[in-house]
Formats: structure tokens, C-alpha cells, sequence
């Protein structure tokens, strides 16, 4: 069986999904990056490697996320693309007739506009936390329970309270202050979930024309509180795909479908040997210019094997040669 590989490398979780040659999933996983990028790939690597059919041949690979270019370099990416086209091209294949992607992860969110299968524009929240998982991971902890308890709780709400979400210090403040006045935990937990939506329609969705169908995508769609705060604002149905949690790896898997079809190239992936390679990553100052850039550099065996982050493509282009 033909297959190929998306990887989302994000800063709370990395992703990897297998798909057959006509884009059916046939295996993925969902992992915490906790800070270690390179081990995370290496372990979903492993992972997915053992589920897949007898036989299979991987194909093509394609990386995405905000380590997108490192998850690049270690597996042998054939496409290396962003996340708002990734989630796009995921959402199309699910929902073709979809118009806009609601997309949360752990430290930012997004909001994708498409029209006739384009995207059109978009909106990112990349500064604040209150608009992403962050924030839910923050309250749920000062909560003391578990974040997968939290949409659960929200859902029984009857009459949530309003808190202030605009932060996450004074949303916290907010909770606390809530509490002492004896509201019920379940009406706090939906009243976050309020704030959240509130905070994220006022950034990332302001001057938006949020029109339906709507896709929910990202791990927080595992929130059910959250879905029915988007559904209860915007006063339309959420679309939450099957696969929500990994669609920015689907979308890039697809990617990279088509780039070696379309092209007939060979894949440029390294084997699940990378799996147990030993990678080190490191950064300089590049003094070529007054820029001075911070280079990122990606070591195999004590070589440098890739370099990035430059405002040139200084580094880019002596990857081989030494500091």
C-alpha cells in the first residue's frame, strides 16, 4: 500500500497521520510535545510504523506547524507548508462546501475564510493566551481538574456567569472571585468557555465574515462546552470533522500526495530509521550583516546537516559547511 506521511509539529502537541494513496486515514497519532520536538517526531515516527498495513510503502511526507522546518530536516520532508493552507486543504477533503475554519491549538488560534474552495483571507492570534487551549490547560488546573473533565462540567451549566477573558490574569482573578461568591462550578466552567469565544471572535475574528458551514478543528474541539459557546454566538451549527485533532497533519499529508504525483519525483524521506538518530539542535548569531540574525542549526553525528532563520539564505545555502 502507497502512504504518506503528514507531521504537525506544534508547540503543545505533534501529530502524525498515514494516509492511503485516496486520502483515507489509516493511522495517526496525537502527542505532547512537551519542549522536545525532535523526540516527539521520533516517537510518532515509531509509532505510526508499527501500525501500518504489511507492505506499506511510504511515498511522500510533509511537514507543517511551528517547527515545521525542523520536523523537515529530520524526516526528509517533500513539502514543508504552513498551517493555514494544511488546515485548509484538510477541511476541503472533509467539508468541501465548508466557508470558515475555526481552528484552535494550544498556544494559538485561527481563523480561516474560504469562498468557492479558496482561502480568502484569515486571522491569527499568536500574543495573548486567553483565546487558546493555554488558557482552558491554566483554569482547569487552578480548577484542580482534569482538562478533559472540563467540557463535560460546562455542558451541565444553567446559568453561567460572566468572566472577564480579555486576559488570562485577570480571567483567573475573575474565576477566583467568582467562586467566592458561591457559583456553581458548572456555570464557571461555561462561563470560561463564554470567554474564550468572546475573546477569540473580538481578536482573531474582528471584521470577519464568519459565514457557514462552519468547521471546528484543533485539539479544543474535544471541549464540548466550547462547541456549544460557538454555536450559541454565532447562532449556527459547528462542523467538528472526526479527525479534528490531526487535521493540520492530513492536510499536509495530502500536500505532499500531490506534490510526488503531480511531479512524479521520488520522496526525499529519510526512513523510520530517523527514528533512533541522534539530532541535536543549537543556534548562533549570524555577523555577516548589521541583521544579525539568530541561525538555527540541526547537527547529525557533531555535522551540521541544516541551518535556517536568517533573513538571507546565507545558512541555507552552506548547510554542509561548519560555523
Amino acid at each position: 500500500m502507497d502512504i504518506y506521511l503528514g507531521i504537525d509539529i506544534g508547540s503543545v502537541t505533534t501529530k502524525v497521520a498515514a494516509l492511503a494513496g485516496d486520502g483515507e486515514l489509516i493511522a495517526s497519532n496525537y502527542l505532547r510535545t512537551q519542549g522536545k520536538p525532535i523526540a516527539m517526531v521520533q516517537q510518532g515516527l515509531r509509532d505510526i510504523a508499527r501500525r501500518l498495513p504489511p507492505g506499506s510503502v511510504i511515498r511522500g511526507v510533509g511537514t507543517t506547524g511551528s517547527a515545521r522546518y525542523l520536523g523537515g530536516v529530520i524526516v526528509g520532508a517533500d513539502v514543508v507548508k504552513n498551517e493555514i493552507t494544511a488546515q485548509a486543504i484538510a477541511a476541503l477533503q472533509y467539508v468541501p462546501d465548508a466557508q470558515t475554519i475555526i481552528e484552535i491549538g494550544g498556544q494559538d488560534s485561527k481563523l480561516i475564510l474560504l469562498r468557492d474552495g479558496v482561502v480568502t483571507d484569515f486571522g491569527m492570534n499568536t500574543v495573548c493566551a486567553a483565546g487558546t487551549g493555554s488558557f482552558l490547560d491554566q483554569q482547569a488546573l487552578r480548577l484542580d481538574m482534569d482538562i478533559e473533565a472540563f467540557g463535560e462540567g460546562a455542558l451541565k451549566s444553567e446559568s453561567p456567569v460572566r468572566i472577564a477573558g480579555r486576559c488570562t490574569v485577570f480571567a483567573e482573578s475573575d474565576m477566583v472571585h467568582k467562586q467566592q461568591m458561591g457559583h456553581r462550578i458548572e456555570d464557571i466552567l461555561y462561563g470560561l468557555c463564554q470567554a474564550l469565544v468572546r475573546n477569540y471572535l473580538n481578536n482573531v475574528g474582528l471584521g470577519k465574515e464568519i459565514l457557514p458551514p462552519v468547521v471546528f478543528q484543533g485539539g479544543v474541539a474535544f471541549n464540548r462546552g466550547i462547541v456549544r459557546a460557538f454555536e450559541e454566538t454565532l447562532d449556527t451549527e459547528l462542523i467538528v470533522p472526526t479527525h479534528h485533532e490531526v487535521m493540520g497533519a492530513i492536510g499536509v499529508g495530502l500536500m505532499a500526495g500531490e506534490e510526488i504525483s503531480h511531479n512524479s519525483n521520488k520522496t526525499k524521506f529519510k526512513g523510520f530509521e530517523v527514528s533512533e538518530a541522534d539530532y541535536r539542535t543549537s543556534s548562533f548569531e549570524c555577523k555577516a550583516c548589521p541583521n544579525i540574525c539568530e541561525i538555527a542549526q540541526i547537527s547529525l553525528n557533531g555535522k551540521a546537516v541544516a541551518r535556517w532563520g536568517g533573513r538571507c539564505d546565507l545558512w541555507e545555502r552552506t548547510a554542509g559547511s561548519q560555523k
